[in-house]
């Protein structure tokens, strides 16, 4: 099958684009004129387009291609760009340096397809179609999220994650860092929690719904220095790294290393192995709140993100009520009983982070109330987004039936293992609920973007994370920038884009290609 011209399957799609006639060649010759300020771009795009083309790209005061720092160009905000290419060169404009990043990778799509191969690639020559391209994003937040809770998965790995994440426009990689299976996040204070929190005993195998374990121990935990690393690497291409290390549910892995945290001091846990909601919280005496404020500030410490996530999702209430400790909390606090604990830990948790000057960011859950000051990532229902953005809450969308990846792209029985549960197609992805509530433009403001999900209860290697995740991110990233081309004309490019996909070995094809995977194993989130 004959593919598109690379300018005709540019996911995603651009704002604006003209097509005219005519290239311009990138050879040994090209220069590149650099404006102050746009000195990142500059290094990006030789450091992207280096591995397949060989090209250096060296600075000159009269290159032809020419990326400009411009504040006067106010209408394309933060991280919208301008692009002109002619038969005698190229000029990439934007306000901000995050829109000279973002028009990177659109140069980087118009090359052939070949150009995004991480080897070698001789013989094409490296011409850019003549373009004119005016491009502002319609959300101003793209976000994915990696679960390396469940399983671990290195730095080495999460940087190619982001590079995917940054082609797609995206710019905020969620990491989940703690659950109830394993603790990753390096706390200085309590090595604990990733030396004894960090590493399950035995790992889940066998078919859906069974509690059969393997044996096999399975753990692993980030330095400080490599995650620093990572946010650095990640912002030099205009991503964001969200950290999540949650309460007060999903946090078996930390009472294993610190039984004093929990409703009962004198037990003793061990890293979960199991899917699922484990029934084990946080305890609500002051040391477990003091313990969790360490815990935050030395986040902060590494995480420069304006957010931090606390999770606050799935907090089943049953300990908290055959707790004493738990009854007299909530008593002293005024509060209704021992359900309204959950809220009232967020909101002590949120508080922290919001005196720290950061923006706290949490899980929607029904019928429990959050500060005004948190951001609602909403996955049950789309109209707790809706009703979130109303209350004055900032909103991202999070719908588990149109992002979550961990579920199964189709019915085939060739389909490696997923979720158990519904099917989340190509389609569902496009079709996210991204409307405000309200035309009220005070209430527009508050839906920030959505984001995709991947859980990681089944999936254990690099190759099935990409599998479950491409190309239904494409999709998303779709809708997210722009979205308004339609169904039809986003399939249309994807065939083209998929060139992209395989260059950079990305598995991703429909029916699906080997892809190497655990034996199912049972459970849900």
């Amino acid at each position: 099958m004959e593919l598109p011209r690379p300018e005709l399957a540019l996911v995603p799609r651009p704002r604006r684009i003209s097509t005219r006639s005519g290239r311009f060649r990138l050879d040994g010759t090209t220069r590149l004129r650099v404006t102050p300020g746009a000195e990142a771009a500059a290094n990006l795009l030789r450091a992207l387009l280096a591995p397949a083309t060989g090209l250096r790209l060296e600075a000159a005061a009269d290159g032809a291609f020419v990326l400009a720092l411009d504040p006067a160009l106010t209408g394309l905000g933060d991280e919208g760009y301008g692009l002109t290419v002619s038969p005698g060169g190229a000029l990439l404009r934007a306000a901000h340096p995050a829109g000279l990043l973002r028009g990177v990778q659109t140069v980087r799509q118009l090359l052939p397809f070949d150009a995004l191969s991480e080897r070698p690639v001789r013989g094409v020559p490296w011409d850019l179609p003549a373009v004119e391209i005016t491009d502002v994003p319609r959300h101003a937040w793209r976000g994915s999220m990696l679960d390396v809770a469940r399983h671990f998965q290195p730095v080495r790995y999460l940087r190619r994650y982001v590079d995917l994440m940054a082609l797609h426009k995206l710019n905020v990689f969620h990491l989940h860092l703690t659950d109830d299976q394993g603790w990753r996040m390096p706390v200085a204070a309590y090595p604990r929690l990733t030396e004894v929190g960090g590493r399950r005993t035995e790992s889940m195998a066998g078919p859906a719904g069974s509690d059969r374990f393997d044996g096999v121990p399975h753990g692993g935990s980030y330095t400080r220095a490599e995650l620093r690393e990572l946010v650095a690497y990640a912002a030099e291409r205009g991503v964001t790294v969200l950290p999540e290390t949650g309460v007060p549910g999903h946090v078996r892995a930390a009472l294993a290393a610190h039984p004093e945290l929990g409703t009962d001091p004198a037990r003793r846990l061990d890293v979960w192995t199991h899917w699922g909601v484990c029934e084990n919280v946080l305890g609500t005496d002051d040391h477990v709140l003091d313990f969790f404020r360490t815990v935050l500030d030395e986040v902060m410490d590494v995480f420069p993100s304006p957010y931090v996530h606390l999770g606050g999702d799935e907090c089943p209430t049953t300990e908290w009520e055959r707790s004493p400790a738990a009854r007299a909390r909530a008593a002293r606090e005024g509060l209704p009983g021992p359900r309204a604990l959950h809220p009232w830990f967020i909101a002590r948790m949120a508080g922290h982070l919001v005196r720290a000057g950061r923006r706290p960011v949490v899980w929607a859950e029904n019928d429990v109330p959050l500060p005004l000051e948190c951001t609602v990532m909403s996955w049950r229902d789309p109209g707790h987004a809706r009703a979130a953005a109303e209350r004055g809450h900032e909103v991202v969308h999070a719908d588990h039936r149109s992002t979550y990846f961990d579920y199964a792209r189709g019915h085939g029985s060739e389909e490696p293992p997923g979720q158990p549960g519904g099917v989340v197609d190509l389609r569902a992805v496009y079709d996210v609920d991204l409307a405000p509530p309200t035309p009220d433009p005070r209430v527009v403001s508050r839906v920030l973007g959505a984001q995709g999900q991947l859980w990681t209860e089944f999936v254990q290697t690099p190759e099935h994370i990409e599998y479950l995740t491409y190309p239904r991110l494409c999709a998303l990233a779709e809708r997210v920038w722009d979205g308004t081309s339609g169904w039809r004309d986003f399939t249309a490019r994807l065939t083209g884009h998929r060139a992209r996909l395989d260059a950079l070995n990305v598995p991703h094809a429909d029916p699906p290609a080997t892809v190497s995977v655990p034996p199912r194993v049972g459970g849900v989130r």
